[in-house]
Formats: C-alpha cells, sequence, structure tokens
C-alpha cells in the first residue's frame, strides 16, 4: 500500500512515456470509458432531462471527490499543507472540475453552456490527459496513484463529454457562446494569477513544456503577456470551430431533411 500510494517515495523505476504499460493502461482506460458512455447514454437517451442529469452530477461528484482525496494525499507525502499551492486544480485538464458541477447543478442557460463547455473539452482532455501525459508517465509508476488517479479523472472528462452527446443533453445554441468564453476566460484568469504570484506553470500559460504550444511560446519569446494571450485565444478558436462545425452539420441536416420532405410531397401529388 505504501508503495501503491507513493508514501516515502516510489521503489519501482516509471516504465515510461509510449511505454508499453502505459498505452495498454490507458487504451483500456479509454475503451471503458467509451463503452460505458454509449451504454449509458442510450439507455437515458429517451429519459427526462431531470434523470439525464443525474448521471452527469454523479460523474461531478466522483471527480470532484477524487481530486480533492488526490490533493489531501499528495500534501500528507510532502508533510506539508502549503503543497496544496503546488497542486491547485488550475490545470487545463482541470476545468471539468468546476464546468461538471455546474452542468449538473447549474440553471438556465449556465448549465446549458456548460454542458456544451464539457462536451467540447471533455473528449480533448481525455485523449490529451491520457496518451499525451509525458511529463507524469515519466515520473511515476504507471499503476502508481498519481497515474491512476490521473487517468480515471480524465477518462470522466471523456465520459461526460460523450454522454451528453448521446443521451441528447447538448444544446449547443449561439447564445451560449459568450458564456462558454467566459467560462474559459475566468479560468485562464485564475490560472495566470496563481502563476504569477506562485508560479508553477498552470495551463501551460507560462512555458511550452515539450508541447505544440513551444512554436508560440519562442515566437514570443516567452512573453508573460504575450504567450497567455496567444495560448487562450487558440482556445477561444477551438471553441469557435466546435460551434461552427455543429451549426454546419445541424443546418446541412436541416436541408436535406427539408428536400426530402419535399420530394415525398411531390411524389404526393404526382400520384
Amino acid at each position: 500500500m505504501r508503495e501503491f500510494f507513493g508514501i516515502g517515495g516510489y521503489m519501482r523505476e516509471p516504465e515510461g512515456y509510449l511505454s508499453p504499460a502505459h498505452l495498454i493502461f490507458v487504451s483500456s482506460l479509454m475503451l471503458v470509458m467509451i463503452a460505458a458512455a454509449v451504454a449509458i447514454g442510450f439507455v437515458f437517451r429517451k429519459k427526462s432531462r431531470e434523470e439525464k442529469l443525474r448521471v452527469i452530477a454523479a460523474a461531478a461528484i466522483l471527480m470532484d471527490s477524487i481530486e480533492l482525496f488526490k490533493i489531501v494525499l499528495v500534501c500528507w507525502r510532502a508533510h506539508s499543507f502549503s503543497h496544496i499551492l503546488i497542486v491547485l486544480p488550475l490545470f487545463l485538464c482541470s476545468i471539468p472540475l468546476f464546468t461538471l458541477p455546474l452542468a449538473a447543478f447549474g440553471k438556465g442557460r449556465l448549465q446549458e453552456a456548460s454542458l456544451d463547455f464539457t462536451f467540447i473539452f471533455g473528449l480533448l482532455i481525455a485523449f490529451l490527459g491520457t496518451y499525451g501525459a509525458g511529463q507524469n508517465y515519466a515520473a511515476y509508476p504507471v499503476l502508481g496513484f498519481d497515474n491512476i488517479v490521473s487517468g480515471i479523472t480524465h477518462a470522466i472528462s471523456g465520459f461526460a463529454a460523450l454522454y451528453i452527446a448521446i443521451s441528447g443533453l447538448l444544446s449547443m445554441k449561439r447564445e451560449n457562446i459568450g458564456i462558454s468564453f467566459a467560462i474559459l476566460g475566468s479560468f485562464c484568469a485564475a490560472a495566470y494569477v496563481a502563476d504569477i504570484l506562485i508560479p508553477y506553470n498552470y495551463m501551460f500559460l507560462m512555458r511550452g513544456d515539450g508541447t505544440p504550444y513551444d512554436i508560440f511560446y519562442n515566437l514570443v519569446n516567452g512573453s508573460k503577456v504575450l504567450y497567455p494571450l496567444i495560448v487562450v485565444f487558440l482556445f477561444l478558436i477551438y471553441i469557435s470551430c466546435f460551434y461552427a462545425i455543429f451549426f454546419l452539420i445541424k443546418r446541412e441536416n436541416q436541408f436535406a431533411r427539408r428536400k426530402n420532405r419535399n420530394c415525398r410531397h411531390g411524389n404526393a401529388v404526382n400520384s
């Protein structure tokens, strides 16, 4: 148990990023995530909105409880409660810790926007936070507390995104785009302030750390103003593209349905 929770430090050597152990573990998580989201999503598809939201509520409570337990354990391992300052949930992958409760327990347009936001970022977070977590899998054993907890919380994000789409909770209304921008902007602002005061590279807002963001980091010579603005701007473009693709697909589907209705009407008249 001491070894699993990393108490006193892990004795095992990390298997490494993109090692067979890493790929098998995260692939298994993703398969379970997808299977659970599809199965539960179709079961709840014809149920009331309140019943559908209970699944989101359960996911939100589970995710936040696991994350809170992780923070407490990590501080205990460090023998210092002040260690919480460098494990604050202000990374990009941490956004669902806040949006999932809003999606489950919020009201009106805020709830709708939070559901859409979780859908937009959930799968990205799930796959990048597991397959792309190079630092984690280089530092900790695959079957250690840190990587297992990280994998589970990221998988919950992906589950929620798929479930929202399959169960019919997705709205993607134009009037809620501004709220989605505000959610991202508020979170990034909190991360930026924390990074300036602590600092601890929250959400790639200060360094690229080997990610594609290094391209932009180098372009602006690591500017602490321009680089974070570029990162946030790219996130906003990502959200906008998601909405644009959704609206395009929706318009094409509506056009196809109208065309089919007109064809059937014309055939009926000719008969």
